[in-house]
């Protein structure tokens, strides 16, 4: 299992926008992909695809997530996503 730690730049956190921005992308990720709130166990993170359970986690800005993947360039899905988070989607609203 691959894992990466990092934090939500968007000034809105992970909601709307940047919420369907980060899920188009991780749909396009031939992986399972899982997000969470950094401390909440593997078990009860969510699917990184889905706008509505990425806007249920509650992640605002600054809040730190962990993304999870397996498989075959499970690392370049992540890092990929990771740099998706960092950025913050909504400094030209």
């Amino acid at each position: 299992m691959t894992e990466r730690t990092t934090t939500v730049a968007s000034r809105v956190g992970l909601h709307a926008r940047p919420a369907a921005i980060f899920a188009e992308a991780a749909g396009n990720i031939p992986l399972e992909v899982t997000v969470a709130l950094e401390g909440t166990p593997a078990s009860e993170a969510v699917d990184a695809s889905g706008v509505l359970s990425l806007m249920g986690l509650g992640a605002t800005h600054g809040t730190t997530v962990v993304l999870r993947a397996e498989g075959t360039n499970a690392d370049e899905a992540l890092d990929s996503l990771v740099h998706i988070l960092q950025t913050d989607h909504d400094a030209d609203s």
